[in-house]
């Protein structure tokens, strides 16, 4: 510390030795941390309050040297503050117009000591430059970090927060209004083009540079302005990502100022958040909780992000899902609680909804027999969909309780699943990763899955789970001998409707015979023999199922060629029916031309009638 205040001395007297009269010599010294400027009393109490009541409390002493405690902005504000009460011209920019407003104020440089003085000038130039550039009040803002509670004393920062406010909200409703075009039905609407945060919202990454209380006021303002909740979204993110990864490269042991800094702004961040739900994506609520939970944030702060996750948890991935467990004692690899938490609320957030679609119903006197999905059930399904392969995911973990698994498992309603394939597939794999497992929790954990719902693979591969219970394999054998009865009655419903051979009519029978026999078999057997029984009536069933169809496919094939032959058999009797009109006519034609052989000629007709008659019969 001492060094630095050796430098600080050392640069300030090259810096006033550049100024300062040296034909005059100096009759005050002032110490301002550290540094020391050998000055003139005159020029600095014509304009200077605070160093005039100094010397005037002195007078009879004759004093020589003042020091000035926590003058704001040090040496450097000093230094600008002597040269303009010597009269020397500089620069008042954003980068020191901050420090100027409060050493005028702590030195009382203000109008009742001198006209147009430095507090007058420096407040003119906030107002008229600083204020009407975003930029400019962001840039004012870094500089009053060092000087609070003075600057905020002052009413410098709530000026730059109002302007940084009013400014992105006025960019953003001319942004609005140049995206406006006409329809085709002469309204004006959105351009669809339009992206949710465009060029207007240039002032995300200055804002990202602030310290965390001042961002928080100035988003709190833009709320309040109007901006909009995606604008604001994308602000946190930036902002968020910025300080968390900046702490962790200049401080990557850490320390305890770390840890608390981050705390802070993962609160903050989290307490900033938009009640609209599209305005952060979901991802970015996750990895939140992350750090809330990495950082041991409130509680009050993780039951946020779990309410707001909850609410969207349909958009959510098995990677978001993944949270590992951060407890120093913890029997999982995965924070199990938290997304059992999540489900909850997600799920109370359905059953609210579907109370609301009731009232909503009952009121207009509309049906609920809609064949059309509402929004919460697709919703429902994709949920129930992620947390199946969640619990497929989790379930190889060797520490991970059953019940923990089976909360998971049942923290959705019954309807969620029209399938159980993925239930299914998360219950085998928690089998084989906990073989020790006692017979009643294997029958526990069965009882989730409802087997009517697996699909004929996963039927399939039930009925031959060793790892299953006996019960449960039972239970799937008789499902697939009730659906193969089923296809077998579907094939054949009716008599009058569809013809049966003898053959597939005494087949039809026997296997209608064989299921119902073996169902009363199966009744009164052991397990085991019951088991095997069940197994030899399956193949069996699936061995006559291949012969029905083989014999269906033989009658269509007999089918087809009497149709054929049919067709030919009716185009050969309309060649003899036209063959015989030609005879009778040639007949006819000779009875005329002889008067005496008439009755010959009538038994060759009757003779000639008769052959044709005949072949027609032998064609037929």
């Amino acid at each position: 510390m001492d060094r630095q205040q050796m430098s600080l001395a050392m640069c300030s007297r090259q810096r006033y030795n550049e100024w300062i009269f040296r034909d005059v010599p100096s009759d005050i010294t002032i110490a301002v941390n550290g540094g020391t400027f050998a000055l003139h009393k005159f020029p600095l109490v014509s304009r200077c309050g605070k160093i005039r009541k100094l010397v005037a409390e002195h007078r009879d002493s004759d004093i020589s040297t003042i020091e000035l405690l926590n003058l704001p902005g040090g040496a450097e504000s000093f230094e600008l503050a002597a040269k303009f009460c010597y009269g020397i011209n500089f620069e008042i920019t954003s980068s020191n117009v901050a420090y100027l407003i409060c050493a005028s104020d702590y030195l009382e440089m203000n109008e009742e000591y001198s006209k147009d003085n430095l507090g007058s000038r420096s407040e003119e130039y906030l107002n008229s430059i600083v204020c009407k550039s975003l930029e400019m009040s962001v840039e004012v803002l870094q500089q009053c970090e060092g000087l609070l509670p003075l600057a905020d004393e002052l009413k410098i920062v709530s000026r730059c927060i109002e302007a940084v406010a009013s400014t992105a909200c006025a960019e953003q409703i001319a942004s609005s209004f140049s995206r406006l075009e006409y329809s085709s039905s002469g309204r004006l609407h959105m351009s669809r083009q339009a992206n949710k945060c465009d060029a207007s919202d240039w002032w995300i990454e200055d804002l990202s540079s602030l310290r965390v209380d001042l961002y928080q006021r100035v988003i709190t303002a833009m709320r309040c302005r109007g901006v909009r909740p995606e604008s604001i979204g994308v602000s946190l993110m930036n902002y968020a990502h910025k300080q968390l990864t900046k702490r962790l490269k200049l401080e990557p042991d850490m320390g305890s100022t770390a840890a608390s800094h981050e705390r802070t702004v993962v609160e903050t961040v989290v307490g900033l958040l938009p009640v609209e739900k599209p305005a952060v994506p979901i991802n970015f609520l996750f990895g939140l909780l992350r750090s809330a939970a990495t950082l041991d944030c409130s509680i009050a702060c993780r039951v946020d992000l779990e309410r707001r996750i909850g609410s969207q948890l349909d958009m959510a991935t098995l990677d978001d899902l993944l949270i590992p467990s951060f407890r120093i004692t913890g029997d999982t690899m995965f924070d199990v609680d938290t997304v059992h938490r999540i489900l909850v609320i997600f799920s109370q957030q359905e059953d609210s909804e579907e109370d609301d679609d009731m009232d909503d119903d009952n009121v207009s006197g509309l049906e609920l027999d809609s064949p059309t999905r509402s929004p919460s059930q697709t919703a429902l399904f994709k949920v129930a969909k992620l947390v199946d392969n969640y619990l497929a995911e989790i379930a190889p973990d060797a520490n991970l309780k059953l019940g923990k698994f089976m909360v998971i498992a049942e923290a959705l309603p019954a309807h969620a699943r029209t399938v159980h394939d993925g239930l299914y597939r998360a219950a085998d794999v928690y089998l084989k990763a906990h073989p020790a497992l006692s017979e009643s929790d294997r029958k526990r954990l069965c009882k989730l899955i409802d087997f009517q719902k697996l699909s004929q693979e996963a039927g399939a591969h039930a009925a031959q789970n060793e790892r299953l219970p006996l019960q449960s394999i039972v239970q799937v054998l008789y499902i697939e001998q009730v659906r193969l009865r089923n296809a077998l009655c579907c094939s054949y419903p009716d008599d009058h409707d569809n013809p049966k051979t003898p053959a597939a009519l005494l087949a039809h029978h026997q296997s209608s015979w064989r299921i119902s026999s073996g169902a009363l078999r199966s009744a009164a057997m052991s397990p085991r023999d019951n088991y095997a029984s069940l197994r030899r009536e399956n193949q069996e069933l699936k061995l006559e199922l291949a012969r029905l169809r083989m014999r269906l496919n033989d009658l269509e094939k007999e089918h087809v060629c009497m149709k054929r032959d049919m067709a030919k058999s009716s185009s050969s009797r309309k060649f003899m029916g036209s063959f015989s009109k030609k005879v009778a006519k040639l007949s006819f034609l000779g009875h005329s031309s002889s008067q005496g052989s008439s009755s010959p000629s009538k038994n060759s007709h009757r003779t000639s009638s008769k052959v044709i008659d005949r072949t027609c019969a032998s064609i037929e």
